[in-house]
């Protein structure tokens, strides 16, 4: 019996250029509901610091599922352009999920 992958996480820090910081919350809060509904989304939320970085937070049940929502066009607009909405690189992080997510088919794994 194949074991099912451990839940995928992504954490990032976007800094905006404060020219575009409105524009980049626009978008950024755009992409909300509809990633939520995509296949293989567990959670995704998005977090203004009070220093004007937003944060994402991302649950996917896979890579693979993660890769298909970086593929779609509406997403790749935005990260193809990224040096114009943000003061320097955006600071993300990957990781595989160790505690089990509730209803996952990774739980009790």
């Amino acid at each position: 019996m194949t074991t099912p992958p451990k839940p995928l996480s992504l954490y990032a820090f976007l800094r905006p250029r404060p020219e575009r910081a409105d524009e980049v919350r626009r978008i950024l809060t755009s992409f909300v509901e509809p990633t939520r509904q995509e296949e293989g989304n567990l959670q995704y939320h998005l977090h203004e610091h009070e220093d004007g970085r937003f944060f994402l937070y991302e649950v996917w049940r896979s890579q693979e599922d993660l890769d298909r929502h970086n593929a779609l066009p509406h997403l790749r607009a935005f990260l193809d352009h990224l040096p114009e909405y943000l003061e320097g690189s955006p600071e993300g992080y990957f990781d595989t999920m160790l505690s089990p997510y509730p209803g996952s088919a990774a739980e009790g794994s």
